[in-house]
Formats: structure tokens, C-alpha cells, sequence
């Protein structure tokens, strides 16, 4: 087999003639800087007429990678990368066991031996996505899951296994690991970008804080008294809102039970059975405010600290932890202890909570009182000036405003017990055209000038009468019948039926007031108020003769039906009537 022939040597770079008939354009990049291997970018041109023209271009813009740093400068892969990083990056220890972590689960074996130079947006996306789909990375056949790798009898715990995702959260902080690194070796020259600044995480998820509520939180503190100095540290995480690592840290010069306050400095990071004392999450100091219950708590735990230390003929210093478990207060107490205990008493109870969650109730307490965000952020050591308790817990400074709105709905007037009846206010007072022409139709229906079973009037018709489009008569008709006044059926003409009773009283009540002499006198305006047992519920104006008894029971039936619907019972209902301005009622007061 033959070698490559070199066409062109005389600049950087080299077009080689393969036997295929491409050319193969090599131009040469460096020199890695771990492996010590000479570097080179390759690409090749398919043969054709241009194809020369077309190897000098691809050469030229190889070399203007080369000369522009943006070519890969080594071929270290990704495990070398991290294992790089973690060594020069300023991480707390919790942050960096968790980050270790999930490089041995899921980095390494998945994309940890690609090389650098060869991940990409897409790549990460992919591997983002195997996190969703599996947290152990199945090859999707079938196995049985054990509850251990060592030789065991299997039981309930071993069974066919099912694929459960990553949890957002970690996936999301994996991303944030991979992004650290990437820019650092863009920084040290071994990228020329950061491929997981186009990648794409999954959305941050949204804060679900389930404090106990108060019933539970008081039987919790009611079963922790029968420890004295479990109940202290209890009441102290509930009032507080501190970390458990916050707690196992405090030291009795941090507490000043005279003024009543309680100092943050520090906490307690734990691995494994290692305990070692760090600054706190958000590197912030706080000072907390106690109240005198508070205060008297740890006055009484304080005592109790003193007697055993005298006992044992030791003596309580100033920098003793607060909630050790050794006489002298020389020995910080362990966080996952803690939670532990905590979660043995929550199971006692039957109560589905953990130790962390009342800091959340805490938080929601003291925003449910009232105690604006920032406030509450800066007790629980929230960093963002309280953008991060606002986040959180949203959903308690909504019902804040929830109890604001409630709080102004009690200063508002009530509103009527009835639901809006569009129908039956078109009667009365109709505004639309269509009800104003229903409204006259149903007079004539009423006054007999439409008999019953007559023909009522076509949609047609009513649109010349009336001068209005066919949808404007359609809406009539369909008012008509919503009222029960017409009948109309498929294939026959609509016709005029007999008015309900409680309409035909209606309609006799405005004839005998018609028939009756003009001796009433003339209509006038009047201010009416609707009286429900002796209180106002409805005022408003109309013209009406106040010597006509008639008019006056149909302007109170009337009124009490917009009160209280269609069907409501007048009894009980008064009728107040003044001239329009005048303060004193008119001897025409009707009432049932």
C-alpha cells in the first residue's frame, strides 16, 4: 500500500493526495501539554475540480485557529479536567464531598473518559437527559435490584428493577460542577470556550417548604420535654430558624442571655464520624434577637449544664458548646445525630417531618405574623438581602396579602345573597336593544294585546318593525322565551302563550291601576329604599303616583325580586318612599 503523496510542503501545513483521491490538508497545532505528544488538526476534501482551491482553504482557516488559540490545546479528558479542578477550587468540604460524589456516580462513567476537546452542548444535553431517564444508568434489560452487593437471602427489599430519575436539583448541580471546570480550562488554555455555557440544565425547581403545622409542632415540643436539654435545642431550632449545623456549633459566649440576643458564627460540618467546625452556608454572622421565653429556656438548660459540670468536678467555660454531650462542653455535638433523634421522635408521633423543616416553619410563622421578608431573611442567614426567602416562601407572604385582601372585603358593602339575573333585570330596567324591544313585546303580551295563542311576531317581522339586523330579533325571540311568553316550535309559527301566574298578577295589578280614576294624581319622581326586616338593602328612583297603592306593590315586588331573586318571599319587605329631595317619608309607605 502507498504512502500519501505530498503535493505542497513549502508552508505550514500539508495537503496529502490519498489513494481514495481526497486530500487530506494537516497543519500542525503544538504540543499537549500533559501528554508531551506533538498536536495536529486534520480534515480531509473530497476529490473534484475545485478540490485544490478547496484544501487551501480549509489549510488557511486551520492555520488561523492555530494562530488564534482557538483550537483544542490538549487531549486530556474529562476526568483529568475535574480531578484539576477540585484540586485549586475554593469549595467548603460539604460542597466538595458532594461534588466527588457525583462525579464517582455519574461523571466518570457516562462521559468521564471523553476527551475535553470533543464535548460539546449536544453531548451534555444527552447526558443530562440519561440523568432524567435513569439515576443508576440501566442498559434498559431486565435485573433484579438487591438490597446489597454482599451474599444475602433476598426479601421485600430485593425486586425488579425501576428506572427513577435524578433529581432535578442534582442534575442541576452537576451542570454547575461541569461549568466550574470548563471555564477554568478555558482559563488555563486547554478550551477556547465553555460548552456548558450553551448547554441546557433542567429549570430550577420550584420551593416546596412543608413546615409542621402549629398542633403538630406543640406535640413535638411537648414529647421532647422529657429530655430537658433534647426539648432546649427543639425550641431553639423552632424559634431561631438556625441550621442544624448552625446549632451543634453554638457556644455559650454566644449567647447573651442578659440582653437576650444569640450570635452565628459558625457550624459543624460532618463526614462520616469526622466532625470539624467551618463558617457557616452563606458565610454571613448574625445576631438574633430572643424573646424572654426563649431566654428563659436556655437560662434553665445553662443551670442544669453548670450542676453536671460541678458534679464532676469540672467547671462550664465560656467557649463550652452550648448542646455538648460532655460535661465540660468540650465536644461539639454531631449534626446527623441530631437529625436522627429528631426523626425517631417525628416517627413516635406519626408525624411525616425532618429537623429542617422548622426552620421552614420558622420562616412561614413569622411572615404569616406579618414581619416583612427581610426581616425574616436575615434571622435565617438568608444571603440576596431577602430575595431568597421571598423565593421560597412565596406562597405564606401570599396568603399575607391574602389576609390583607380579606381584612379590606370586611370594610366592603354586601352584596346580595342572589346571583345577577340578566334575564329578569331586562324586565324592569332593560338596556340593550334587544331587551327593549323584548320588553315591549311583553307588555302587549301582558295588557292582552297579544292573546294568548296568537301568532307572536316572527323574527322577521320584528327586524322591519323595529329596524334592527336578523341577529338583534333572534336575541328577542330567544329573551321572549326565556321568559315563557312564546312558543315556538320546528316547522310551526311561534304563537303567544299565557303568562305565568306570577306575571299575570302583574298584568292585573297595571290594569286595575289603569281602570282606576285619575283622582290619584300625577306620577312623580321618587327616592325609594327596599327595608328587609327593618334594615336597608336596595335604594334607588322611579316615577310613581303615591296615591296609587298598585304602582307602589309593584315597585316592592319588583325591587325584592332584583334583591333576592325570582322566587323570593316578599314577606318581610318594606317599601320607603320620599319625594326626590325631601328627608321625610310620604304617607304612602307600602309594606307587606
Amino acid at each position: 500500500m502507498g504512502r500519501p503523496r505530498k503535493i505542497n510542503n513549502a508552508e505550514r501545513g500539508a495537503i496529502d493526495v490519498l489513494r481514495s483521491g481526497r486530500l487530506r490538508v494537516r497543519v500542525y497545532a503544538g504540543v499537549d501539554p500533559i501528554s508531551k505528544r506533538d498536536l495536529y488538526l486534520v480534515e480531509t476534501v473530497p476529490p473534484g475540480p475545485n478540490a485544490q482551491r478547496q484544501a487551501e482553504k480549509v489549510r488557511t482557516r486551520l492555520l488561523s485557529q492555530v494562530d488564534e488559540r482557538r483550537n483544542p490545546r490538549t487531549k486530556a479528558t474529562l476526568n483529568y479536567l475535574l480531578d484539576r479542578y477540585l484540586d485549586v477550587a475554593n469549595l467548603g468540604p460539604g460542597t466538595l464531598r458532594g461534588y466527588r460524589r457525583n462525579i464517582k456516580n455519574h461523571v466518570k462513567p457516562l462521559i468521564g473518559s471523553t476527551k475535553i476537546s470533543a464535548i460539546d452542548a449536544h453531548i451534555l444535553d444527552k447526558f443530562y437527559a440519561e440523568l432524567r431517564r435513569c439515576r443508576v444508568h440501566c442498559d434498559g434489560t431486565k435485573r433484579i435490584d438487591h438490597r446489597t452487593n454482599k451474599p444475602h437471602s433476598c426479601d421485600h427489599r430485593c425486586g425488579p428493577h425501576e428506572c427513577h430519575p435524578l433529581a432535578p436539583s442534582t442534575v442541576r448541580r452537576i451542570h454547575f460542577l461541569l461549568s466550574g471546570a470548563f471555564k477554568r480550562a478555558v482559563r488555563w488554555g486547554w478550551l477556547s470556550t465553555n460548552p456548558a455555557s450553551t448547554a441546557e440544565p433542567p429549570p430550577e425547581p420550584k420551593p416546596n417548604p412543608q413546615p409542621p403545622i402549629a398542633t403538630d409542632a406543640a406535640r413535638i415540643l411537648n414529647a421532647a420535654w422529657e429530655d430537658p436539654d433534647w426539648h432546649a435545642f427543639v425550641w431553639l431550632a423552632m424559634t431561631t430558624g438556625s441550621r442544624r449545623a448552625e446549632l451543634c456549633a453554638l457556644r455559650w459566649r454566644h449567647v447573651d442571655l442578659r440582653v437576650g440576643t444569640l450570635s452565628v458564627y459558625r457550624s459543624i460540618d460532618q463526614d462520616g464520624s469526622e466532625t470539624s467546625e467551618k463558617d457557616t452556608k452563606t458565610h454571613q454572622h448574625r445576631r438574633i434577637a430572643l424573646n424572654p421565653e426563649t431566654v428563659a429556656v436556655l437560662s434553665a438548660h445553662k443551670v442544669r449544664c453548670e450542676e453536671r459540670a460541678a458534679t464532676l468536678e469540672t467547671k462550664l467555660t465560656p467557649d463550652a458548646f452550648i448542646f455538648s454531650l460532655a460535661p465540660d462542653g468540650s465536644v461539639e455535638p454531631k449534626p446527623d445525630t441530631m437529625t436522627q433523634r429528631y426523626g425517631r421522635l417525628a416517627d413516635r408521633l406519626g408525624i411525616n417531618t425532618t429537623l429542617h423543616k422548622l426552620r421552614h416553619y420558622s420562616a412561614t410563622e413569622l411572615i404569616s405574623a406579618g414581619v416583612d421578608v427581610r426581616t425574616v431573611g436575615g434571622r435565617l442567614g438568608h444571603g440576596g438581602g431577602g430575595s431568597t426567602t421571598l423565593k421560597v416562601y412565596s406562597a405564606w407572604v401570599a396568603e399575607s396579602d391574602q389576609r390583607a385582601s380579606t381584612t379590606l372585603s370586611a370594610r366592603m358593602p354586601a352584596r346580595p345573597d342572589a346571583p345577577f339575573d340578566r334575564a329578569e333585570f331586562a324586565k324592569t330596567e332593560p338596556q340593550a336593544p334587544y331587551e327593549k324591544i323584548a320588553a315591549k313585546i311583553r307588555q302587549q303580551v301582558l295588557d292582552g294585546t297579544l292573546a294568548p295563542g296568537s301568532p307572536a311576531p316572527t323574527q322577521k317581522s320584528i327586524a322591519e318593525t323595529h329596524h334592527v339586523s336578523a341577529g338583534t330579533a333572534n336575541r328577542v325571540v330567544e329573551l321572549l322565551k326565556t321568559w315563557q311568553l312564546i312558543d315556538t316550535s320546528r316547522g310551526r309559527r311561534a304563537v303567544v302563550l299565557q303568562p305565568p301566574e306570577n306575571e299575570a298578577k302583574q298584568a292585573a295589578s297595571i290594569a286595575e291601576s289603569a281602570s282606576q280614576p285619575a283622582q290619584h294624581g300625577q306620577a312623580e319622581l321618587l327616592e325609594l329604599s327596599l327595608l328587609y326586616l327593618g334594615e336597608t338593602v336596595r335604594t334607588f328612583t322611579a316615577e310613581a303616583d303615591t296615591n296609587d297603592p298598585a304602582q307602589l306593590r309593584l315597585l316592592l315586588t319588583t325591587a325584592a325580586r332584583r334583591h333576592a331573586g325570582k322566587d323570593v318571599d316578599v314577606v318581610g319587605y318594606e317599601l320607603e318612599v320620599r319625594q326626590a329631595g325631601s328627608a321625610e317619608p310620604c304617607a304612602g309607605d307600602t309594606s307587606t
